[in-house]
């Protein structure tokens, strides 16, 4: 009987052909947990201001565990030992790291689940597999927790210059046209070294990393935090909220079973068993979009008035405003709204309402980007860039802004 060939090779629209390279690898990549991630788009609801932002977690996943191909070769050739057990470690743990998402996560991390993040469902999906591929992710497992005794293995995971940034800016711009966010991701891990047992720049590399910081920056106002994606997504945890709060209600509302498990249970992390993550697992985007799609035309005005807004782009005006007038803003708009649209009191959360964005491109208190001269010296990219805007980057911006129906303005 003829075996089959489980070292592929993809091809990938940013980086060209992308090798899959054991057969461990290829087994965790069919996993259904796995499959899933192609359902699932990588930046949520922003294709309704960049029509491009299709892709999904699944071009994410592959690209970054690309990332970690190179970046292993790259330190191999400057004589940093990497065993075999770690580097194949290394690819399972990048490419699981985002395995926990679920269908436009961010709201869903608020309404369906409660107070779980991705990281710890990633974890929890981690621990399943690992069970059922007889321990061969503990190593992975070790390293994705931080618990690993060599420390660059755990920054090439999780650091302000991981193989996760690394590819998400470049994906995400090159999908959404926003050029601003392009990265020069190769130079980048070319210039990558290990001092000390951890990672470091090499001092020539100070400009793609000065390249990368303000690409992020700007990565976060244009795409992540535009203020209309970042509506639309607070829309979409308002309309979930609704649906749980009339299902426990008694209410049926259409849904898949999948999506009424979540809706009828409040799930805690302590109630991640294996049946609710293999529930967790079959929830994706199709089955929030085919609920909004019902709920639509639901009899409850909230429910279907918000749908409605998602599934035909009628999104609510989003207006930035000061600090100082947030409130009396947000009261203003409410008061509107309840003569405008007849909205009871008790339902004017769910269409007027507001929150802060913050945006920070370096973290001063976090794992520091490490630049290493040619003597040697190790220096924070702060201290070792001339750029001074580089330091304003590590200042942590705010933005507050309004929701409400565009309704509210017309005569």
């Amino acid at each position: 009987m003829r075996s089959e060939n489980k070292l592929k090779i993809l091809n990938d629209p940013i980086y060209g052909f992308i090798t899959i390279p054991t057969t461990l690898l290829y087994d965790l990549m069919q996993h259904p947990y796995f499959q899933r991630l192609r359902r699932i788009k990588q930046m949520g609801l922003s294709s309704l201001v960049y029509p491009g932002a299709e892709h999904t977690r699944f071009h994410h996943a592959l690209g970054c565990m690309h990332m970690m191909q190179k970046a292993v070769q790259v330190l191999r050739f400057k004589n940093i030992e990497i065993s075999n057990e770690e580097e194949q470690a290394l690819y399972i743990a990048i490419l699981l790291h985002d395995i926990g998402h679920g269908p436009f996560s961010h709201a869903m991390e608020h309404s369906i689940v409660e107070n779980v993040q991705h990281e710890e469902i990633s974890l929890l999906f981690m621990e399943a597999l690992n069970k059922e591929f007889e321990g061969k992710l503990s190593l992975a497992i070790e390293i994705f927790k931080g618990n690993y005794s060599r420390r660059f293995l755990i920054q090439l995971i999780s650091s302000q210059l991981d193989m996760d940034r690394m590819d998400y800016l470049k994906r995400d711009s090159f999908y959404s046209g926003v050029a601003e966010g392009n990265i020069n991701s190769e130079r980048l891990i070319q210039m990558i070294n290990v001092h000390n047992d951890v990672l470091v720049v090499e001092e020539k590399g100070i400009y793609s990393v000065e390249k990368f910081l303000v690409a992020r920056r700007l990565m976060y106002w244009q795409c992540y935090l535009h203020k209309t994606s970042v509506g639309a997504e607070l829309l979409l945890a308002k309309i979930l909220k609704r649906a749980k709060q009339l299902t426990l209600q008694g209410i049926d509302l259409p849904a898949s079973n999948a999506l009424k498990f979540f809706l009828e249970n409040s799930v805690l992390k302590a109630d991640f068993d294996k049946a609710v993550l293999n529930n967790f697992a079959l929830l994706d985007d199709a089955d929030i979009y085919t609920a909004l799609k019902n709920w639509q035309f639901h009899t409850d005005k909230v429910l279907s008035y918000l749908s409605n807004a998602i599934v035909n782009r009628k999104l609510f005006h989003v207006q930035l405003v000061t600090k100082e007038e947030f409130n009396s803003r947000l009261d203003h708009y409410q008061a509107l709204c309840k003569e405008k649209v007849q909205v009871r009191n008790e339902e004017l959360d769910y269409f007027v309402f507001g929150d802060k964005l913050r945006n920070q491109a370096y973290d001063l208190k976090a794992d520091p980007i490490r630049i290493i001269t040619k003597s040697k010296q190790i220096i924070d990219v702060l201290e070792a860039s001339d750029q001074y805007n580089l330091k304003a980057l590590s200042e942590p911006v705010y933005k507050y802004f309004i929701c409400y129906p565009k309704s509210i303005h017309k005569n």
